[in-house]
This record gives structure tokens, C-alpha cells and sequence, in this order.
């Protein structure tokens, strides 16, 4: 029933691991220059006034990332187990712990809305 959900949440977990890896487009400094991921941050050169909010960005975009995944697997468990409520909880704290990124990343909050739309639609 849930088949297609399933897989869309084995991606988003995914990418909200590589967050940080893959990146988006994000400005720093005065002159607004894009530093697109950690590795692009940490290879800004130490006089770059604005390196470490780079990085310190990119780091925590990963560390969401991260806390984003776990919460995305625990949704998964919780549908494969036929628990929808548990995976409603899940994908909720997954959009809520994306909400700074979320105009970025928009990873989660599709998924929370699609199934929120299916049970409400079953029930």
C-alpha cells in the first residue's frame, strides 16, 4: 500500500545525508559570493572573511541532514510496520528539523503532506 511512499522516503534519507555534500546555492559575505557545499567551504582560503560562516553553515546542514535521515528511517520502520501514526510523527519531525533549510532542501515536507493526504483520505 505503501510501496511507492517507501521509496520516495529511502530517497529523501538519501539526500538529507548528502545535504551538505550535494549542497545548494548559498551567498556569503559582503560581495554575496555562492558557496555551494562543505567542500567548497572548507577550500575557501583562511583570509576569506566569511569562511568559517560558510563552513559552520555547511556543517550544520549536515548535521540536520543527518538528524533528518534518522527520523526519515524511523518513518519508514514505522510504515513498514503498518504504523501510520508513528510515521506521521516521524515525517513531522523530519519537516520540522528541515525548517531551516527548507526553501533548499524541500525534502520533507512533500512527503509529510502526501501522507497526510492518504490517511486523511482513508479515514
Amino acid at each position: 500500500m505503501y510501496e511507492e511512499l517507501i521509496a520516495r522516503i529511502t530517497r529523501a534519507v538519501d539526500a538529507s545525508e548528502k545535504w551538505a555534500e550535494n549542497g545548494w546555492a548559498v551567498t556569503f559575505g559582503p560581495r554575496g559570493e555562492e558557496v555551494l557545499n562543505l567542500k567548497s567551504a572548507e577550500a575557501l582560503g583562511r583570509a576569506i572573511s566569511f569562511r568559517r560562516e560558510a563552513i559552520n553553515y555547511w556543517k550544520q546542514a549536515q548535521l540536520t541532514g543527518q538528524d533528518a535521515a534518522a527520523s526519515g528511517r524511523k518513518a519508514l520502520r514505522a510504515l513498514e510496520a503498518g504504523d501510520e501514526p508513528a510515521a506521521m510523527n516521524a515525517l513531522y519531525f523530519c519537516r520540522y528539523i528541515e525548517a531551516p533549510f527548507a526553501q533548499q532542501a524541500n525534502t520533507w515536507s512533500p512527503l509529510y503532506d502526501s501522507l497526510s493526504a492518504k490517511t486523511a483520505c482513508c479515514c
